[in-house]
C-alpha cells in the first residue's frame, strides 16, 4: 500500500525569493497591530479590571441599547454589554460595587430580577466577581508570565544554538504575540485569563516549530559547507515542510472544530490559539529563517578558528 504524502520528496519551493516582501509586510502589520492596541486598547475582562460579569441567554434576539437602558436604571454604575458567542447570548459587565461581597451579591440579585421581569424566558448562565486588587495582581502576573516565557525561550535557543538563532526566536515570538494582540484590539473580543493561557500556548507552539527548522538549518550548515546560505535555508525549509504542514494542519483542524462546535466559554481561547498557530507557522518560515540572513549568518560563520574553510588551502607553517 502506497503511503500518502502531502509534500512530495522532491519539493523545492523557493521560500527565500519573497523574504524581503514578507519582511516589509510583517513589519507593517506588526506596527499596525501595536498602533491598534495603543489607540483602541484591549477589551479587558473582569479578571484584569475588576468588577462583575453577568452572562445571560435570552429567548429571542433583543435590542442591545434597550437592554443597556434597563441595566442602567438599576443604578449599579456604567455598564458594558456585548454579544457573547451568539445572537441571543450577552455578557453584562458592571463595576465592582462598594460594600464588599454583600453589595456584589445584592447587585447580582437586582440584575437577575430585572432580566426575569423584562425578558421572560431568559436565564443567567454565570456571575463572576473580581476585586480591583486581585485583578491588578492577575494582570501583572499574566504579563510577567508571557515576558519571562519569551525571554527564557530566547536564552534557551541562544545556548543550544548560536546568538543569531536566539535573536531570531525572540523576534519571531514578538511578531506572533503582537499580531494576536492587534487582532483582539481590532475585534474587541474580551481578553481574560483564558487568553493569557492562549498566548503561552502560542509561544510554546511557535518555539517548537522554530526549533525544528533551526535544528535542520544547523545540521545542513555542518553538512553543506560549500552551499550558499540562501539555498541552504531553502533546503532546510523544504526538508521540514512536510512536518510543518502535518503538525499545523492537524492542530488547526482540531481547533476549527472546537471553535464551531465547542462551548462559548472557551471561544476566545480557541480562536486565539487557532490564529496563533497560523501566524506561528508563517513566522517560522518567513521570519525565523530569513532573519538569519539579515543578521549576517554565512555557511562558515560557526567554523572554529583552527578549522579550515572548505575550498581554501591552509598556508604551510
Amino acid at each position: 500500500m502506497k503511503l500518502l504524502k502531502l509534500v512530495p520528496d522532491n519539493t523545492n519551493i523557493d521560500f527565500m525569493r519573497v523574504r524581503n516582501i514578507a519582511l516589509v509586510l510583517s513589519i507593517l502589520v506588526t506596527i499596525a497591530s501595536l498602533v491598534m492596541v495603543g489607540v483602541r486598547g484591549l477589551n479587558l475582562g473582569v479578571d484584569f479590571v475588576g468588577g462583575q460579569m453577568v452572562r445571560a441567554t435570552f429567548a429571542q434576539p433583543l435590542d442591545v441599547e434597550q437592554l443597556r437602558s434597563n441595566v442602567d436604571q438599576l443604578q449599579l454604575g456604567e455598564s458594558s454589554i456585548q454579544e457573547f458567542g451568539g445572537p441571543r447570548s450577552y455578557q453584562i459587565r458592571l463595576p465592582k460595587p462598594d460594600g464588599g461581597e454583600a453589595a456584589a451579591n445584592a447587585a447580582a440579585v437586582k440584575v437577575r430580577q430585572m432580566l426575569g421581569q423584562q425578558y421572560p424566558g431568559s436565564r443567567v448562565d454565570s456571575v463572576e466577581t473580581v476585586s480591583g486588587k486581585v485583578s491588578e495582581e492577575l494582570a501583572t502576573d499574566g504579563l510577567l508570565a508571557i515576558s519571562l516565557a519569551m525571554l527564557g525561550i530566547a536564552i534557551y535557543i541562544w545556548i543550544r544554538f548560536e546568538w543569531q538563532f536566539g535573536v531570531g526566536a525572540l523576534v519571531t515570538l514578538f511578531h506572533d504575540v503582537s499580531m494576536i494582540l492587534g487582532f483582539f484590539a481590532l475585534t474587541q473580543l474580551q481578553v481574560d485569563l483564558n487568553i493569557v493561557a492562549a498566548f503561552l500556548a502560542v509561544v510554546g507552539y511557535s518555539l517548537n516549530d522554530t526549533v525544528v527548522i533551526y535544528d535542520r538549518i544547523r545540521e545542513n550548515l555542518r553538512k553543506y559547507r560549500k552551499m550558499a546560505i540562501i539555498p541552504l535555508l531553502n533546503l532546510s525549509l523544504n526538508e521540514t515542510l512536510s512536518r510543518t504542514i502535518v503538525t499545523s494542519g492537524s492542530i488547526m483542524l482540531a481547533l476549527a472544530m472546537l471553535l464551531f462546535f465547542g462551548p462559548d466559554v472557551i471561544f476566545g481561547l480557541t480562536l486565539a490559539i487557532l490564529l496563533g498557530t497560523f501566524i506561528g507557522t508563517y513566522s517560522s518560515i518567513y521570519i525565523s529563517a530569513p532573519i538569519l540572513v539579515w543578521l549576517g549568518m554565512k555557511p562558515d560563520s560557526f567554523l572554529r578558528s583552527d578549522e579550515p574553510v572548505p575550498g581554501v588551502e591552509k598556508a604551510p607553517a
